[in-house]
């Protein structure tokens, strides 16, 4: 009886002198929490919640977090957050890992036992929710790396904090910022100072186990903009009494393709104009007053970002001119570029190869999908990587945001070895403050 606390001690202490040697001790532990890695995400899967609406989930992760010997759980952070503090024995550095918990208005079309039937209120209507973008997986394995790091805290050269975050899916907005720019403002990364943040997200992608991340701009920018082309009606029958909105409307989407391709400077990182919704007019003998466009803007880099939003601005409200009409140009500015800390992500490589083996980490082009993460990485060093987990052995499954969107469950046990591998790898090779 005596044995088993000196025998843990001796364990603990060479993972953090010589951790590449010490790979399978981590290895088995993460086989043990598997099972309760997998209940959890199963019961956050069939009990999904849309963004700030994480009630329930927010309760059920807070209980399993108490359970865990040694966390400081904080609740009600930016409305549904939660944040818990494992202080290790030893002093040194303090490190964020991050989960978000919100779900989709999706409707899933998976036969899982565990499959969601939840419905909640989207834009005033009712509509199905779903997991959609493995947030259920996020918090699962984040939960799993917690009670892994909680049975070595007595031996931890450091602090660890654990983000949960509402509202990724949120979208963000000046006036009502999604889940991460709320918990940041709020305090989650200070008391204590975060030093560096981690985080990850899962995908339906093959090879299933690999690892992929990128050093500097990963994920970019989202921005929303709609233009506004106001003219005269009239009957469209004498087109020249009128100043027909939707021609130029038209025109002035045809010109916006030519910003990226004439533009912007594409040797500092690929950009994006889409334009997705186009609106005007109510009968086909009626030409109307306005027309409406929208889309989006995807940028790497603050520079090509800010040079975008004025030639929008510029070439809509230029080419109306031109027709003697006026348009009228709204920018609403969305989630950062996520850029990964070029020497934090080089120091943690070796931390994600012993979670997911040799020669399944590889560096990757950059994503044009947008992450909240940025606001974690604008207030530390962070590192965010994807984890691939196929449904299938031989091809990828649906892509996230779609309701057949799938995940083989036996590669979250890499995910919580990812997070457990980098935070103790960043406490060993970083001097205490």
């Amino acid at each position: 009886m005596r044995q088993a606390p000196f025998a843990a001690f001796c364990m603990t202490s060479l993972i953090f002198t010589t951790p590449a040697l010490h790979a399978q001790t981590l290895d088995a532990m993460a086989d043990e929490v598997e099972p309760r890695v997998i209940a959890w995400r199963r019961h956050i899967h069939q009990h999904p919640e849309l963004s700030y609406e994480e009630v329930k989930t927010a309760a059920y992760v807070a209980e399993a977090l108490r359970a865990i010997p040694g966390l400081e759980v904080q609740t009600g952070l930016a409305k549904t957050g939660i944040k818990a503090v494992l202080k290790g024995g030893k002093p040194g550095p303090v490190v964020a890992l991050r989960a978000d918990m919100d779900a989709l208005p999706v409707e899933e079309k998976n036969d899982l036992s565990f499959r969601s039937q939840a419905k909640a209120l989207w834009q005033g209507k009712e509509t199905a929710v779903m997991h959609a973008c493995g947030h259920d997986a996020h918090v699962a394995m984040l939960l799993g790396a917690a009670t892994i790091l909680s049975k070595l805290r007595a031996e931890l050269p450091g602090t660890v904090v654990f983000l949960f975050q509402p509202a990724e899916e949120w979208g963000g907005a000046p006036d009502a910022p999604s889940g991460a720019f709320a918990m940041v403002a709020a305090g989650a990364m200070d008391n204590p100072k975060v030093q560096a943040v981690f985080g990850q997200h899962i995908g339906g992608a093959y090879p299933a186990g690999m690892i992929n991340y990128r050093r500097g701009g990963t994920m970019a920018s989202s921005d929303t903009f709609s233009v506004t082309v106001k003219g005269t009606g009239g009957h469209g029958a004498m087109p020249w009494l009128s100043k027909d909105p939707i021609v130029t409307a038209a025109q002035i989407v045809t010109n916006l393709q030519s910003i990226v391709s004439r533009q912007a400077n594409l040797s500092q990182g690929a950009a994006v104009v889409t334009v997705a919704m186009f609106n005007a007019g109510n009968r086909a003998n009626i030409i109307p007053e306005t027309a409406t466009i929208g889309g989006t803007i995807r940028t790497l880099n603050e520079a090509t970002r800010k040079q975008i939003h004025e030639s929008v601005t510029r070439m809509a409200q230029k080419v109306a001119e031109a027709s003697g009409l006026t348009a009228e140009v709204k920018i609403e500015t969305g989630y950062p570029v996520l850029n990964n800390d070029a020497d934090l992500t080089t120091r943690m490589l070796g931390a994600l190869e012993r979670a997911a083996g040799p020669g399944k980490v590889g560096e990757i082009p950059p994503v044009l999908a947008s992450e909240d993460f940025g606001a974690f990485a604008g207030a530390a060093p962070g590192l965010f990587w994807f984890l691939s987990a196929s449904p299938y052995p031989d091809r990828a499954g649906a892509p996230n945001h779609s309701p057949q969107f799938m995940l083989d469950e036996r590669y979250m046990k890499t995910g919580v070895k990812a997070l457990v591998n980098v935070a103790l790898e960043y406490m060993r090779s970083t001097p205490a403050k």
